[in-house]
């Protein structure tokens, strides 16, 4: 719709367009909470309709806020653009910002130099909260850089650093990757495999631990000895490299649970490369049920984490802080449900 240049309409004008108080106006036009959402969608609609645009600056000096969230990801940039998990929780706080019309300034650690960078520009006033994940055990300094500076945390993936399961004002949104990998390898031996071997992730990540540790229940449960766990790094090539490495050291394998997808793909790689059939030969069970879950020859056996409502979650826990959406109780970790899909490769 065609708009004249006339004078900038002012938040009086998009008052009485839509019959409201400039309170009111204020409050939808800055993301505040208390405003009934029939009564939001008219003060949009009104905004809309008059070409309104807030003065940012201003909007700033009065509610002492910039607009933005960082979003803190410890892993370099390579990884980040070639796993479909970190897509996938982008999506999902990317939405839930965009409804309340903050921006997202993402930021890497690149090499451990960048941890030092990055906690200066939290310090710096830039932005008005952070989501953090993917952290590995050394980098609990930047969740207190950001605390430090007086800004709210939300962690992806449970914190492990010492101290922080009795840390009541810690935040989180994790999967039961514990639950997870007890299931993907309770699944393998109720197919009959006993000599199972496991590709984790970096374990100073509590989530590749946690997956481990499941697995270690189940074989437990059975009566099994502890299997053979490697490294694969979280990604396909690590899942290549250490799938070799187990079929060097127990080449009776017959069961392989791999705690990514990535790695799971990686693995059936290496498999079909030693001449060893999926799942005649040996079965395989991945984490996450994402893309490479679907593209796998033959379909991944997965467990399945909701990755980008998990993001979603990250965002209105930080709005719940920030006092931008409706806070129904006092905000706390949230521990999303785990389930095991069954397809061909098992």
């Amino acid at each position: 719709m065609h708009r004249s240049r006339g004078p900038r309409p002012t938040l009086e004008a998009v008052a009485a367009h839509a019959g409201v108080s400039r309170a009111t106006v204020s409050r939808v036009v800055n993301g505040g909470a208390g405003v009934r959402s029939e009564v939001r969608e008219r003060v949009r609609a009104s905004v809309d309709a008059l070409g309104y645009v807030p003065n940012s600056a201003a909007r700033s000096l009065v509610t002492r806020r910039t607009g933005a969230v960082a979003v803190v990801i410890a892993e370099p940039e390579s990884r980040v653009f070639s796993d479909p998990f970190f897509s996938r929780q982008l999506r999902g706080i990317s939405r839930e910002l965009a409804e309340r019309d903050l921006q997202l300034l993402l930021m890497f650690l690149q090499e451990r130099e960048d941890g030092a960078r990055v906690s200066r520009y939290l310090s710096a006033g830039h932005v008005d909260g952070v989501l953090m994940f993917s952290l590995h055990g050394e980098e609990q300094p930047l969740g207190g850089a950001a605390e430090e500076a007086g800004l709210p945390v939300v962690f992806g993936g449970r914190p492990g650093w010492p101290g922080a399961s009795a840390d009541p004002e810690l935040l989180y949104v994790d999967t039961d990757n514990r639950g997870g990998g007890r299931q993907a390898v309770a699944h393998l031996l109720e197919r009959g495999r006993r000599r199972i071997g496991v590709i984790t992730g970096p374990l100073d990540q509590t989530s590749a631990l946690d997956r481990l540790e499941g697995a270690r229940d189940a074989l437990t449960a059975a009566g099994a000895a502890p299997p053979p766990a490697l490294d694969g790094r979280f990604t396909a090539e690590g899942g290549e490299r250490a799938m070799a490495r187990l079929l060097d050291e127990q080449p009776d394998l017959d069961g392989v649970f791999a705690c990514s997808d990535l790695m799971a793909s990686g693995a059936m790689r290496t498999l079909r490369a030693r001449g060893l059939r999926v799942p005649a030969d040996v079965a395989v069970v991945g984490y996450d049920d994402l893309e490479p879950a679907s593209w796998a020859d033959p379909p991944l056996t997965t467990v399945r984490q909701d990755v980008e409502r998990m993001g979603r979650i990250m965002a209105r826990l930080l709005l719940r802080r920030l006092a931008l959406a409706p806070d129904e109780a006092s905000p706390s970790p949230v521990v999303t449900p785990a389930q095991l899909v069954i397809r061909q490769s098992s």
